[in-house]
C-alpha cells in the first residue's frame, strides 16, 4: 500500500517545528516551505538565531535535524534545507 500524500503546508510545519529544537533557534521569523517534486523535497526555514549563537553551527544543525525529520515524518529524499538567518535576537539584560 502507498504511504498517505502529506500536504506541503504540513510538511512546512514539521520543518518549522524541527527547527525550533536546535539550540541557537529563538524562533522562527517565518514560516517555513516545502517543495516537493517527484519523490523529493527541498525545503527553506527563516530562523531567528539566538543572541551569541554561531550561525554556521546552528545552521549546520537545522539542516541535519530538518532533514532528518521531514524524511522521517514523509519517506521523502530531503534533498536540501537551506536556512536563511533572517535576524538575531536581543542581547541578554545587563544585571
Amino acid at each position: 500500500m502507498e504511504a498517505p500524500l502529506i500536504s506541503s503546508e504540513v510538511l512546512a510545519r514539521y520543518a518549522g517545528d524541527a527547527a525550533q529544537e536546535v539550540d541557537g533557534v529563538s524562533g522562527l521569523a517565518r514560516d517555513a516551505a516545502v517543495t516537493r517534486t517527484n519523490g523529493t523535497a527541498d525545503v527553506v526555514v527563516h530562523v531567528e538565531l539566538a543572541w551569541g549563537s554561531s550561525a554556521e553551527a546552528v545552521g549546520r544543525s537545522v539542516q541535519e535535524r530538518v532533514a532528518e525529520y521531514v524524511g522521517q515524518m514523509s519517506e521523502l529524499d530531503v534533498r536540501a534545507v537551506d536556512v536563511v538567518v533572517e535576524q538575531v535576537g536581543a542581547p541578554p539584560a545587563k544585571q
